[in-house]
């Protein structure tokens, strides 16, 4: 990924003896120039702070007193953000000779002090509290830490900490780069931070930091650590063990036959990835994301209304906490291969520019990503690609070449086996027999294939986690659209046929028919209402909700089954009939 944001830490990490190292100034100012924001995040004072550093124009924003404080040299403006010290609080502490300096949202203090300070603050029952800083003692609002001030900061410039790099030495530094992508504990400083740090720096003084700089600078990339905090849920294998994905950047290959639940599996990943604060674009063909937006800062745009054109949605995605799934479920076939085509590009001149989104999604990838030329489309230098398909051989070859993960729900032509074991061709340690598994994956089940790190070099099959959103299929292609006569649902009476449902809404509609309540058993003792659901529809994980309603209807503790399938139905789809939004005057 870009990288946008470094933020440092100073006494300690670019500062020794209050002054801060000419190096480091430096390779900040290398860093700038190469359009690198730098921030500085330190619990010193602010006016302390420009006494003994001078001039704070060498950085793009200061984040003081630990937090509290937010400056932006060029403008000159400073904000508080945080309450003010309460002035009896000060006041005794003159009362009671406790050395120490007060600023704007703290006061400052010799360690050894802690204790006199704690007891001031029991006595007045302030909710204050007090954080280390190698031999100093900040004492603060509860709540305020470096990563607050810095969050607020990073929303006024529209940046991410996705793409933020933190350096820090002492104890007050652990949120700082718990916030951060990738978090930095330089070698000559705390073990606790260190030990809790993605990379630690080597070195002995702010010279080595600036080295750093100056070479993230020069690549511009977010660097991988050896560990990622951040994990994305898959499910769990065979064995019980939690099954997940580090967040690396990576390329995701997610391909299987059609309706076995490869839009659950995307859609789960995507999910993820939005609560973990990273913006996401999703490029969605048939309206099977739309119920992403109930996550916070998702927006769906398309489906009924006009699909934005790639300037409003460049527009839309200018917030690094926002993430849009673009509905081109109304579009006829080749307008969305002519939009694809035209609003890729436009969202990697972006991801260039800012670094956003952080990763784009594409379904039905087969379609639009298949003949010559399609492989400019996409910036693989970049990664951060999810495609989806049920026919991966279709794919460019530079694409599968540039995956380094690959989740297979089921796959049952064995020229696409074939297409995935060459790509996974260098793990010759698992045997080419066992690959023909990929034909016999139960609903509900996937596998990563040994390409990716977290298989451990094998087929690693695992159960598919739930989703915190439900998987809705969009309504104008499952709930009013016919399934073919041969698919349809037969409802019988005596032996002969009664009726036929063809969508989802007849369906209902038979299940919902006063006085059928008795005629239905035969079909829920069967699981024949459950099997239709998934074999016709492909939604498994409906179907998993009505099968258990027809286990325990059979056990006796079910007796309005056919209404409380119904009624999960309605739940998952959209049924009512669309109605006119009334708008104010």
């Amino acid at each position: 990924m870009k990288l946008s944001v470094v933020a440092l830490d100073y006494d300690g990490t670019i500062a020794r003896g209050d002054t801060l190292d000419l190096s480091v100034r430096d390779a900040i100012a290398a860093a700038r120039t190469r359009g690198i924001v730098v921030l500085l995040v330190t619990g010193r004072i602010l006016d302390e702070l420009r006494r003994v550093a001078g001039d704070l124009h060498f950085v793009d924003g200061v984040i003081a007193e630990n937090g509290g404080v937010v400056h932006f040299p060029d403008s000159d403006h400073t904000s508080m953000l945080a309450p003010p010290i309460p002035e009896h609080f000060v006041a005794e502490l003159r009362r009671r000779a406790v050395p120490f300096h007060a600023g704007q949202t703290l006061v400052d203090a010799d360690a050894r002090e802690a204790p006199r300070l704690l007891d001031v603050i029991r006595a007045l029952e302030l909710p204050l509290v007090l954080i280390f800083n190698g031999g100093r003692v900040m004492t603060m609002p509860q709540g305020v830490s470096k990563a607050t001030g810095l969050h607020t900061t990073l929303d006024t410039l529209r940046l991410s900490a996705r793409n933020m790099v933190a350096i820090g030495d002492a104890e007050n530094d652990h949120e700082l780069l718990r916030l951060a992508e990738v978090g930095v504990a330089v070698a000559w400083g705390s073990a606790a931070l260190r030990s809790a740090a993605d990379i630690e720096l080597a070195g002995v003084g702010p010279p080595a930091v600036a080295d750093y700089v100056r070479a993230l600078a020069e690549t511009g990339r977010m660097p991988v650590p050896p560990r990622a905090r951040r994990r994305l849920r898959l499910g769990y294998t065979e064995d019980g063990r939690e099954f997940s994905l580090a967040v690396r950047g990576r390329n995701v290959l997610v391909a299987g036959d059609a309706k076995s639940g490869k839009s659950w599996v995307a859609g789960l990943l995507c999910e993820q990835l939005i609560l973990h604060g990273y913006c996401v674009c999703i490029i969605d063909p048939e309206g099977d994301y739309r119920s992403l937006e109930a996550l916070p800062g998702v927006t769906v745009l398309g489906g009924e209304d006009p699909v934005p054109t790639p300037r409003e949605l460049l527009k839309a995605l200018r917030y690094p906490d926002r993430s849009v799934v673009i509905d081109l479920s109304h579009l006829p076939q080749d307008a969305k291969i002519d939009y694809i085509r035209a609003v890729l590009p436009a969202l990697n001149v972006m991801r260039r520019r800012t670094g956003l989104p952080h990763r784009i999604l594409v379904d039905e990838a087969h379609y639009f990503l298949h003949d010559a030329g399609a492989d400019r489309l996409l910036d693989l230098e970049l990664n951060g690609y999810t495609v989806v398909t049920y026919c991966a051989s279709r794919l460019p070859p530079q694409l599968l070449a540039a995956t380094d993960v690959v989740i297979v729900t089921c796959e049952s032509n064995p020229t696409e086996i074939d297409a995935l074991f060459k790509r996974c061709s260098q793990c010759e340690q698992v045997d080419r027999s066992r690959w023909s598994s990929l034909q016999h994956l139960r609903s509900g089940q996937a596998v990563a294939l040994p390409i990716t790190e977290e298989a451990g070099g094998d087929l690693r099959v695992f159960t598919i986690g739930q989703r915190l959103t439900p998987h809705v299929r969009h309504r104008e292609k499952y709930v009013d659209v016919p399934v073919t006569e041969q698919r349809a649902f037969v409802f019988g009476h005596n032996g002969r046929p009664a009726g036929r449902a063809r969508t989802l809404r007849e369906f209902v509609a038979e299940l919902e028919r006063p006085g059928v309540g008795a005629a239905l058993d035969g079909y829920i003792g069967r699981g024949d209402f459950s099997r239709w659901i998934g074999d016709v529809f492909g939604d498994h994980a409906l179907a998993g909700e009505l099968r258990t309603l027809e286990e325990q209807h059979l056990a006796g503790t079910r007796r309005e089954t056919g209404l409380e399938m119904a009624a999960a139905i309605r739940e998952r789809y959209d049924l009512a009939d669309d109605e006119p939004l009334a708008l104010p005057a």
